[in-house]
């Protein structure tokens, strides 16, 4: 009897273990109830999952993230500074929806508005902050749909800078991914979007942010979450474990609970399965090689490269180097001339390459030059 309690425990163990397994290593669409939706690792930008990721849809206040990222780009190249006074225009105050009742001429500092957009999804601070920069919310609006071009976002078109439904405001989950990952370069968002509750106005106003995550979900760092009756209720949450971060976007949810279920899913599935490994081509041995008819016989060489790689948890063991270089070269060498690869192999498929090059400079042999030399080494003497 007693063997037989302890087959049936140790059988039972046996499930629970394959049916965590499961759990973590494989994610169907099926358990995500949302209709669009993308997870990736925003250092490469590698899609982990997705389901209808291209699919155009409304996104609310989603669209705060581009408007974020433009207000950290002006600060960053000096064009505006936290501390600069923003004044509401009438504009501003006429926004409705999520706000913090901006006055006419009321003013407050961009650190105080972008607080009040990043936490409270204020838009009429949102739209304070794009007329501040740009003069005019349509001047800004012009810039958030040039900088997403650049970004690739090739199925985005923004109409406004809150995300206030609109007709042909859209955008995707893959596109909103890209736009989140390049918010997140600028690390100083995470002192905003990490904000549970604070006040403005001196203490007067609280303030509370509406990512709920930030309560339940160990790791997570932001960003943005959105709901309009267009586009339902969305998020791109951002998390960082283990030197993993990865960006989560969820468009068209039914209920704000069923937006963060499925973020956190996603987030947990790449937690489980996933790791960047950083590749650096520097530690490659290389030293010289030879030079054919040069002033000097031999030439420096280097390859200079890194590269992060987004890899199934515990691959890394698999990753193979290959150096091919040439035995020798011919002169004249330039600095900077390829002469041969490192190249990186995950499982025999190439992962990453990068060139192996010279590092001086090496002329042919000639009489003059060798003329030259020995009159030097006779002045030296």
């Amino acid at each position: 009897m007693f063997i037989k309690r302890c087959l049936s425990i140790a059988l039972l163990c046996v499930l629970l273990v394959s049916s965590f397994v499961v759990k973590t290593s494989a994610l169907s669409e099926e358990e995500l109830g949302s209709p669009s939706v993308v997870l990736m690792e925003p250092s490469t930008n590698k899609i982990l999952f997705e389901k209808n990721a291209n699919e155009q849809r409304a996104c609310a206040s989603i669209t705060k993230v581009m408007t974020l990222l433009l207000v950290f780009e002006a600060i960053e190249d000096g064009k505006i500074d936290y501390t600069d006074i923003v004044t509401t225009s009438e504009h501003a105050k006429s926004m409705g929806g999520s706000d913090i009742w901006l006055e006419v001429g009321e003013q407050m500092t961009v650190d105080e508005m972008i607080k009040a957009t990043a936490v409270a999804s204020a838009n009429d601070a949102a739209v304070a902050l794009a007329e501040h920069l740009c003069g005019s919310e349509s001047d800004f609006v012009a810039l958030m749909n040039d900088r997403a071009k650049e970004l690739g976002m090739k199925n985005t078109v923004f109409k406004n800078c809150n995300g206030l439904d609109e007709d042909g405001h859209l955008t995707t989950a893959y596109d909103v991914a890209l736009m989140s990952a390049e918010l997140i370069k600028h690390e100083k968002i995470f002192d905003y979007t990490t904000i549970w509750l604070d006040t403005l106005r001196g203490g007067e106003t609280q303030i509370v942010n509406t990512n709920k995550l930030l309560k339940s979900y160990d790791g997570i760092t932001g960003l943005k979450t959105g709901t309009t009756g267009d586009a339902g209720s969305c998020i791109s949450a951002t998390a960082t474990r283990n030197n993993l971060s990865l960006v989560a976007v969820v468009l068209g949810s039914s209920t704000g609970t069923e937006r963060f279920k499925d973020a956190a899913t996603l987030l947990d599935y790449g937690f489980a399965n996933y790791e960047v490994l950083k590749i650096d081509a520097n530690s490659a041995e290389l030293t010289e090689i030879n030079v054919k008819g040069g002033m000097q016989q031999t030439v420096p060489i280097m390859c200079d490269g890194l590269k992060n790689l987004v890899i199934k948890k515990g691959g890394s063991k698999n990753i193979e180097q290959k150096v091919d270089v040439k035995e020798e070269v011919e002169a004249k060498v330039n600095k900077g001339d390829k002469v041969g690869t490192v190249t990186y192999t995950l499982d025999g498929e190439t992962v990453a390459q990068f060139d192996v090059v010279t590092k001086e400079k090496v002329d042919k042999i000639s009489f003059t030059a060798v003329f030259c030399e020995l009159m030097n080494a006779l002045v030296a003497l």
